[in-house]
Protein backbone atom coordinates (compact mmCIF):
# COMPACT_ATOMS: atom_id res chain seq x y z
CA UNK A 1 0.00 0.00 0.00
CA UNK A 2 1.48 3.19 -1.23
CA UNK A 3 1.99 5.77 1.96
CA UNK A 4 -0.24 8.08 0.30
CA UNK A 5 -3.30 5.59 0.47
CA UNK A 6 -2.70 4.36 4.06
CA UNK A 7 -2.98 7.85 4.90
CA UNK A 8 -6.58 8.38 3.19
CA UNK A 9 -7.73 5.34 4.78
CA UNK A 10 -7.06 5.95 8.51
CA UNK A 11 -9.70 7.83 10.04
CA UNK A 12 -9.82 11.40 11.84
CA UNK A 13 -6.47 13.37 10.68
CA UNK A 14 -5.50 16.61 9.59
CA UNK A 15 -3.86 16.99 6.12
CA UNK A 16 -2.00 20.64 5.94
CA UNK A 17 -2.56 20.53 1.54
CA UNK A 18 -0.20 23.09 -0.29
CA UNK A 19 -2.17 24.37 -3.59
CA UNK A 20 -0.25 26.60 -6.32
CA UNK A 21 1.17 29.83 -5.96
CA UNK A 22 0.02 31.35 -9.30
CA UNK A 23 0.15 27.94 -11.59
CA UNK A 24 -2.49 25.65 -11.17
CA UNK A 25 -0.61 23.02 -12.93
CA UNK A 26 1.51 23.01 -10.06
CA UNK A 27 -1.34 21.27 -7.75
CA UNK A 28 0.03 17.77 -7.19
CA UNK A 29 -2.07 14.65 -8.19
CA UNK A 30 -1.66 14.09 -3.87
CA UNK A 31 -2.81 17.09 -3.53
CA UNK A 32 -6.03 16.88 -5.39
CA UNK A 33 -6.58 13.30 -4.17
CA UNK A 34 -6.60 14.22 -0.38
CA UNK A 35 -9.19 17.05 -1.24
CA UNK A 36 -11.22 14.43 -2.91
CA UNK A 37 -11.74 11.94 0.08
CA UNK A 38 -11.42 13.69 2.86
CA UNK A 39 -14.75 14.83 4.59
CA UNK A 40 -13.90 18.63 5.13
CA UNK A 41 -11.90 21.21 3.84
CA UNK A 42 -10.59 24.65 6.26
CA UNK A 43 -9.88 27.02 3.65
CA UNK A 44 -8.56 30.57 4.74
CA UNK A 45 -10.71 32.47 1.99
CA UNK A 46 -13.80 29.63 0.43
CA UNK A 47 -14.15 32.38 -1.98
CA UNK A 48 -10.62 31.71 -3.40
CA UNK A 49 -10.74 28.32 -3.06
CA UNK A 50 -13.61 27.56 -4.83
CA UNK A 51 -12.22 28.36 -7.88
CA UNK A 52 -9.31 25.83 -7.54
CA UNK A 53 -11.95 23.09 -6.42
CA UNK A 54 -13.73 23.90 -9.18
CA UNK A 55 -10.75 23.40 -11.38
CA UNK A 56 -10.07 19.58 -10.24
CA UNK A 57 -13.74 19.06 -9.80
CA UNK A 58 -13.39 18.68 -6.08
CA UNK A 59 -16.30 18.56 -4.53
CA UNK A 60 -15.90 18.03 -0.74
CA UNK A 61 -17.50 20.79 1.63
CA UNK A 62 -15.55 24.05 3.00
CA UNK A 63 -15.45 25.41 6.24
CA UNK A 64 -13.84 29.42 6.48
CA UNK A 65 -10.63 28.87 8.52
CA UNK A 66 -8.70 32.34 8.99
CA UNK A 67 -6.81 34.54 11.99
CA UNK A 68 -10.17 35.87 13.31
CA UNK A 69 -11.86 32.46 14.06
CA UNK A 70 -9.22 29.69 14.24
CA UNK A 71 -9.35 29.10 18.10
CA UNK A 72 -13.12 28.29 17.32
CA UNK A 73 -13.17 26.23 14.42
CA UNK A 74 -10.24 24.19 15.81
CA UNK A 75 -12.73 23.36 18.06
CA UNK A 76 -14.90 22.36 15.47
CA UNK A 77 -12.22 20.22 13.76
CA UNK A 78 -11.77 18.28 16.95
CA UNK A 79 -15.04 17.13 16.86
CA UNK A 80 -15.08 16.26 13.44
CA UNK A 81 -12.03 14.01 14.23
CA UNK A 82 -13.32 12.62 16.88
CA UNK A 83 -15.85 11.29 15.04
CA UNK A 84 -13.60 9.81 12.58
CA UNK A 85 -13.49 12.25 9.60
CA UNK A 86 -10.67 13.61 8.29
CA UNK A 87 -10.13 17.46 7.53
CA UNK A 88 -7.56 18.98 5.14
CA UNK A 89 -6.65 22.85 5.66
CA UNK A 90 -5.76 24.81 2.97
CA UNK A 91 -4.25 28.53 2.51
CA UNK A 92 -5.26 31.17 -0.47
CA UNK A 93 -1.82 29.93 -1.92
CA UNK A 94 0.91 27.78 -1.47
CA UNK A 95 2.00 26.17 1.80
CA UNK A 96 -0.42 26.72 5.21
CA UNK A 97 0.51 28.48 8.01
CA UNK A 98 3.56 30.10 6.35
CA UNK A 99 2.71 33.38 6.61
CA UNK A 100 -0.78 32.37 6.73
CA UNK A 101 -2.87 31.47 9.75
CA UNK A 102 -3.00 27.70 11.16
CA UNK A 103 -0.17 27.41 13.87
CA UNK A 104 -2.90 27.67 16.54
CA UNK A 105 -5.32 25.04 14.74
CA UNK A 106 -2.35 22.85 14.50
CA UNK A 107 -1.02 23.13 17.56
CA UNK A 108 -5.05 22.14 19.43
CA UNK A 109 -4.79 19.23 17.15
CA UNK A 110 -1.76 17.75 17.87
CA UNK A 111 -2.73 18.36 22.03
CA UNK A 112 -5.97 16.73 21.23
CA UNK A 113 -3.86 13.51 19.89
CA UNK A 114 -4.99 13.53 16.53
CA UNK A 115 -2.34 13.10 13.56
CA UNK A 116 -1.22 16.46 11.44
CA UNK A 117 -0.17 14.97 8.02
CA UNK A 118 1.93 17.35 5.64
CA UNK A 119 0.89 17.35 1.99
CA UNK A 120 4.04 19.10 0.79
CA UNK A 121 3.74 21.56 -2.47
CA UNK A 122 4.47 24.81 -3.97
CA UNK A 123 6.06 27.72 -1.54
CA UNK A 124 6.94 31.29 -2.85
CA UNK A 125 9.97 31.96 -0.39
CA UNK A 126 11.04 28.12 -1.01
CA UNK A 127 10.67 28.70 -4.95
CA UNK A 128 12.19 32.51 -5.13
CA UNK A 129 15.70 31.31 -2.88
CA UNK A 130 15.49 27.99 -5.21
CA UNK A 131 16.08 29.91 -8.31
CA UNK A 132 17.59 33.24 -6.87
CA UNK A 133 21.58 32.61 -7.04
CA UNK A 134 22.53 33.44 -3.26
CA UNK A 135 23.41 31.36 -0.89
CA UNK A 136 21.25 28.67 0.72
CA UNK A 137 23.24 26.57 3.15
CA UNK A 138 21.47 28.47 6.08
CA UNK A 139 18.74 31.46 5.75
CA UNK A 140 16.29 32.92 7.82
CA UNK A 141 12.69 33.29 6.75
CA UNK A 142 11.18 36.84 7.74
CA UNK A 143 7.78 37.10 6.53
CA UNK A 144 6.93 40.66 6.15
CA UNK A 145 9.08 43.64 8.00
CA UNK A 146 7.30 45.93 10.48
CA UNK A 147 5.98 48.60 9.00
CA UNK A 148 7.97 51.13 10.96
CA UNK A 149 9.16 51.88 14.40
CA UNK A 150 12.09 50.48 16.66
CA UNK A 151 10.87 46.94 15.83
CA UNK A 152 11.42 47.74 11.87
CA UNK A 153 15.10 49.58 12.66
CA UNK A 154 16.15 46.88 14.80
CA UNK A 155 15.18 43.95 12.28
CA UNK A 156 17.07 46.07 9.36
CA UNK A 157 19.98 46.04 11.90
CA UNK A 158 20.17 42.31 12.40
CA UNK A 159 20.35 42.52 8.34
CA UNK A 160 23.34 44.56 8.60
CA UNK A 161 25.11 42.16 10.27
CA UNK A 162 23.37 38.57 9.31
CA UNK A 163 26.23 36.15 7.67
CA UNK A 164 23.40 34.15 5.83
CA UNK A 165 20.50 34.66 3.26
CA UNK A 166 17.56 36.18 4.42
CA UNK A 167 14.33 35.61 2.96
CA UNK A 168 11.26 38.54 3.58
CA UNK A 169 7.81 39.14 1.96
CA UNK A 170 6.64 42.72 0.65
CA UNK A 171 4.16 44.64 -0.76
CA UNK A 172 4.53 46.29 -4.13
CA UNK A 173 3.37 49.58 -2.37
CA UNK A 174 6.29 49.25 0.46
CA UNK A 175 8.99 48.13 -1.93
CA UNK A 176 10.64 50.74 -2.78
CA UNK A 177 10.63 52.60 0.68
CA UNK A 178 12.19 49.12 1.77
CA UNK A 179 15.11 49.08 -0.54
CA UNK A 180 16.17 52.58 0.41
CA UNK A 181 16.01 51.78 4.02
CA UNK A 182 18.22 48.83 3.84
CA UNK A 183 20.66 50.80 1.31
CA UNK A 184 20.33 53.43 4.16
CA UNK A 185 21.77 51.36 6.18
CA UNK A 186 25.43 50.61 5.00
CA UNK A 187 23.72 47.32 2.59
CA UNK A 188 23.99 49.18 -0.46
CA UNK A 189 26.37 46.41 -1.47
CA UNK A 190 24.85 43.58 -0.35
CA UNK A 191 23.66 41.21 -3.33
CA UNK A 192 20.03 40.97 -3.40
CA UNK A 193 17.25 39.59 -5.55
CA UNK A 194 13.19 40.64 -5.83
CA UNK A 195 11.15 37.87 -7.04
CA UNK A 196 7.89 38.73 -8.24
CA UNK A 197 4.67 36.85 -9.70
CA UNK A 198 6.39 33.65 -9.05
CA UNK A 199 5.22 30.62 -11.65
CA UNK A 200 3.17 33.37 -13.43
CA UNK A 201 3.04 34.85 -16.57
CA UNK A 202 5.23 37.54 -15.81
CA UNK A 203 7.06 35.90 -13.59
CA UNK A 204 10.46 38.51 -13.32
CA UNK A 205 13.97 37.72 -11.03
CA UNK A 206 15.70 41.09 -10.34
CA UNK A 207 18.87 40.90 -8.96
CA UNK A 208 21.94 42.58 -8.16
CA UNK A 209 23.63 44.80 -5.19
CA UNK A 210 20.27 46.22 -3.14
CA UNK A 211 21.68 49.69 -4.71
CA UNK A 212 21.46 48.44 -8.21
CA UNK A 213 17.52 46.56 -7.91
CA UNK A 214 16.07 49.69 -5.75
CA UNK A 215 17.18 51.61 -8.62
CA UNK A 216 15.41 49.51 -11.44
CA UNK A 217 12.28 49.10 -9.48
CA UNK A 218 12.03 53.64 -8.98
CA UNK A 219 12.24 53.61 -12.69
CA UNK A 220 9.76 50.14 -13.17
CA UNK A 221 6.85 50.19 -10.72
CA UNK A 222 6.94 47.12 -9.00
CA UNK A 223 3.55 44.88 -9.34
CA UNK A 224 2.62 41.30 -8.17
CA UNK A 225 3.04 38.85 -4.94
CA UNK A 226 7.03 39.87 -4.10
CA UNK A 227 9.86 37.53 -2.31
CA UNK A 228 12.95 39.93 -1.16
CA UNK A 229 15.60 37.83 -0.62
CA UNK A 230 18.86 39.42 1.09
CA UNK A 231 22.71 37.59 0.98
CA UNK A 232 24.22 37.55 3.80
CA UNK A 233 26.89 40.44 5.03
CA UNK A 234 30.01 41.09 2.87
CA UNK A 235 33.33 39.75 4.98
CA UNK A 236 36.05 42.14 4.31
CA UNK A 237 39.40 40.68 4.77
CA UNK A 238 41.77 42.97 7.42
CA UNK A 239 44.42 45.01 5.96
CA UNK A 240 48.10 44.06 6.86
CA UNK A 241 47.82 47.70 8.94
CA UNK A 242 44.68 46.13 10.68
CA UNK A 243 46.84 43.15 12.04
CA UNK A 244 49.71 44.97 12.87
CA UNK A 245 47.74 47.07 15.74
CA UNK A 246 45.98 43.99 16.42
CA UNK A 247 49.41 42.62 16.77
CA UNK A 248 50.76 45.59 18.82
CA UNK A 249 48.54 45.65 21.57
CA UNK A 250 49.42 45.34 24.98
CA UNK A 251 47.31 42.11 25.26
CA UNK A 252 48.94 40.37 22.62
CA UNK A 253 52.28 41.54 23.38
CA UNK A 254 52.06 39.25 26.41
CA UNK A 255 51.89 36.67 24.66
CA UNK A 256 54.62 34.22 23.42
CA UNK A 257 54.78 34.54 19.54
CA UNK A 258 52.62 31.29 18.17
CA UNK A 259 49.59 31.71 20.58
CA UNK A 260 49.59 35.92 19.64
CA UNK A 261 49.52 34.63 15.72
CA UNK A 262 46.56 32.38 16.15
CA UNK A 263 44.82 34.96 18.59
CA UNK A 264 44.84 37.40 16.23
CA UNK A 265 44.31 35.18 13.15
CA UNK A 266 41.06 34.09 14.72
CA UNK A 267 39.94 37.69 15.90
CA UNK A 268 40.47 38.89 12.40
CA UNK A 269 39.55 35.73 10.36
CA UNK A 270 42.52 35.29 8.36
CA UNK A 271 44.87 32.56 8.13
CA UNK A 272 47.29 32.36 11.00
CA UNK A 273 50.44 31.84 8.67
CA UNK A 274 49.76 35.28 6.95
CA UNK A 275 49.63 36.58 10.78
CA UNK A 276 53.05 34.98 11.76
CA UNK A 277 54.85 36.35 8.37
CA UNK A 278 53.44 40.01 9.62
CA UNK A 279 54.89 39.44 13.09
CA UNK A 280 58.09 37.89 12.06
CA UNK A 281 58.62 41.21 9.60
CA UNK A 282 58.05 43.30 12.65
CA UNK A 283 60.45 41.20 14.55
CA UNK A 284 63.04 42.11 11.82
Amino acid sequence: MKAEDKHLKEEGQLFIVATPIGNLGDMTYRAVRTLQKVDLIAAEDTRVSSKLLSHYAISTPMLACHEHNETSVAKKIIEHLQAGRSVALISDAGTPLINDPGYRLVREIRKAGFSVVPVPGACSPVAALSACGLPTDQFTYVGFLPRGGRARGELISELEAAAHTHVLLESPRRLVKTLEDLCSSNMSGREACVARELTKLHETFVCGTLAEVALHFQEHAPRGEIVLLIGPAIEREATDDELITALSTPEMLALPPSKRAGSVAKACNVSKSRVYSLFLEMER
